[in-house]
């Protein structure tokens, strides 16, 4: 077994381990509002909080240390994002969403993306996504580096509003339908997976 230490590698390195051991992981496709303009972009380190909230995690790199990236800033300005999970009818143009454009230009636009209004907050969801997630900022952490210099934006979300598409919900058991949802997963580098065969195990008491 190969073993590496923090400080034999590089801060590259360091990512790249993690990122591709990592998987699969979920994709949040977010919009968020600057002004009048919707931006929407892909991020992967995504993940719920277990408790009696209905709670969210959202992880996301800085451009700079002085810097955050759109979706962060527009995060800790307005404290409102729609988060919609991403199915593999949508991959291609989350993929689009993921370029780098100029302030005042939406992805959503860019990729003849429909918007929808929401119930709860100013930000609108996409129509094509068979779930989304209405959700205001809850917790903010910044994070620094060993240099004490801000590297990421943590943010925890909380859900008001719950949306899922008809044929990936069993309204009778209450149960989200993952082989009629298709989700996309994140691998590593431009890999990504869909979901495979499952399985069950039943845990012991």
């Amino acid at each position: 077994m190969y073993h590496f230490t923090r400080q034999d590698l590089t801060a590259q390195q360091q990512y790249k381990f993690i990122s591709g051991s990592i998987i699969p992981r979920p994709i949040a496709w977010v919009t968020t509002l600057a002004g009048a303009v919707v931006n929407l972009a892909p991020f992967s380190f995504f993940s719920s909080v277990p408790g009696n909230e209905p709670l969210m995690t959202l992880a996301i790199g800085r451009k700079s240390a002085q810097q955050p990236k759109d979706t962060a800033a527009n995060l800790l300005a307005t404290g409102e994002a729609v988060v919609h999970i991403v199915s593999a009818d949508l991959v291609a143009q989350m993929n689009a969403t993921a370029a780098t454009l100029p302030a005042d230009k939406s992805e959503a636009t860019a990729a003849q993306l429909e918007l929808v209004p929401s119930h709860t907050v100013a930000v609108p969801g996409l129509a094509a996504a068979k779930i989304r997630f209405e959700t205001s900022l809850y917790q903010h952490v910044l994070i620094k580096d060993s240099a004490d210099q801000p590297m990421a934006d943590l943010f925890v979300l909380r859900v008001s509003d719950f949306y899922f598409a008809t044929d990936v919900f069993d309204a009778e058991r209450q149960y989200i339908l993952p082989s009629a949802l298709q989700p996309v997963a994140r691998l590593a580098g431009t890999e990504y997976a869909e979901l495979g065969p499952t399985y069950r195990l039943v845990r012991p008491r």
